[in-house]
């Protein structure tokens, strides 16, 4: 990898991190099927590839939509620097007000096919997977020439994160309990997706 393809990657790592650390159902089922102990490399691998798919379609099908409507870029990079600012402060508002945790909640076990179907729900049945990682990623990647790159980090980025809350859950529970760790995730969130919205603000 040269330099271009190190930032590019990097910058889709950062992005797609930050989106993805958000408390929500599809982050809070992993939790609990890895405090069970319960189907978490099917579960994980579903979540993984879900977004991989999800990342290349954006990438790939707005770097050829761009090239077909010339205007299409620039009002998407306007749209994504607004979103971005929009959900960065949310993320900073969180961060202010604290009080959020995430619990994994008592339950009777799933069966795999069970686990693998709501797991599949959660993740294709949410509108916001599509605005984040078809819209939004697909159009700060048209920053890059590296593409290929940048949507490497992003997948890469979604399956760390997957994998560290399967596997880690028990470790990282207790921890996520707390308030003030979510206030200290929420504030990174912030902070990052201000600065992505900020250049691409300044590459408009």
């Amino acid at each position: 990898m040269d330099q271009t393809q190190i930032a590019a990657a990097g910058a889709g790592f950062a992005l797609g991190l930050s989106l993805i650390v958000a408390i929500g159902a599809q982050n809070a089922f992993v939790l609990r099927q890895g405090l069970r102990r319960e189907h978490v490399g099917a579960v994980v691998a579903v979540c993984a590839v879900s977004d991989a798919l999800l990342i290349s379609a954006g990438v790939l099908g707005f770097g050829r939509l761009a090239e077909v409507a010339p205007w299409f870029a620039p009002a998407m990079r306007w749209f994504g620097a607004a979103f971005l600012l929009v959900y960065g402060a949310m993320a900073l508002r969180s961060a202010w007000r604290g009080g959020a945790t995430l619990e994994a909640g008592p339950g009777a076990g799933h069966s795999l096919g069970r686990a693998l179907a709501v797991c599949l729900t959660l993740t294709w049945a949410n509108p916001h997977v599509y605005l984040d990682t078809v819209v939004l990623m697909g159009a700060v990647s048209a920053e890059w020439q590296a593409r290929g790159a940048f949507a490497l980090g992003g997948m890469t980025a979604s399956l760390c994160f997957f994998v560290a809350l399967g596997y880690g859950a028990r470790l990282l529970a207790p921890l996520f309990r707390r308030p003030g760790a979510w206030r200290g995730l929420d504030l990174g969130v912030g902070i990052v997706m201000w600065t992505i919205a900020l250049r691409l603000i300044l590459a408009g």
